[in-house]
């Protein structure tokens, strides 16, 4: 005779590690606390936040894109090692090598390319500009190849006109009036010059080197 509720037997117990997540919903597994590395890389004129989970103790590996899930790895025995996923269609990998001291060392690659290697083609890509307007902060990319101009990610619907010595750029959101002045320098050297406008004030460019080694600067935690 059995003194167990018919909930409590064998065949009825989850046969699912009890470290597993899947029981969560997303929001709750994602803890910024345990976060051991994280990067921020411009990717078709979108900003993303890369961010990597590396329990020892747990062997499980989480990596996060923009506070979303997009691999994860559970009672992992080897801690070192290469794992491989996609951000609109570019194949990035985060490789994770012994250190000195029972440390561990983060590396992410893009499309190939060391994240240096990488941050100095974005930079010669793509021109951006930082600024908070009533609260909101706005990040504006523009696509040098293509002359795409995104705001907070998104793709914008502009209006363009020549003007003596270039083009003007306007883009209306939220009520803010963005317009991108393309004007020539006069040198050979230096070629186009782009100015950035917001309401009629001129917003100093950032520097892409400088933004994606502070990846909380730009986007929200």
């Amino acid at each position: 005779m059995s003194f167990l509720s018919p909930s409590l037997r064998l065949e009825n117990l989850s046969t699912k590690p009890i470290m597993s997540l899947d029981h969560l919903p997303e929001e709750k597994r994602y803890n910024k606390n345990n976060i051991v590395a994280k990067w921020c890389a411009p990717i078709n004129g979108k900003m993303y936040r890369i961010e990597l989970e590396h329990g020892t103790t747990s062997g499980r590996r989480m990596i996060w894109v923009n506070g979303k899930e997009v691999l994860r790895r559970d009672w992992m025995f080897k801690l070192v090692g290469e794992d491989t996923f996609y951000i609109d269609q570019a194949r990035c990998i985060i490789r994770v090598d012994p250190a000195p001291g029972f440390r561990y060392e983060y590396l992410l690659y893009i499309d190939g390319k060391s994240l240096d290697q990488y941050t100095d083609e974005q930079s010669k890509q793509y021109r951006l500009w930082v600024t908070t307007i009533n609260g909101i902060q706005y990040r504006i990319m523009l696509d040098l190849d293509t002359l795409n101009l995104y705001i907070n990610d998104e793709l914008c619907q502009d209006t363009a006109e020549f003007v003596e010595g270039g083009t003007n750029t306007t883009v209306l959101h939220n009520d803010v009036e963005f317009i991108l002045q393309t004007r020539s320098s006069g040198n050979k050297h230096s070629g186009i010059r782009h100015t950035l406008l917001a309401n009629h004030v001129e917003i100093p460019e950032a520097k892409i080197q400088e933004i994606m080694q502070e990846p909380c600067s730009i986007l929200s935690t």
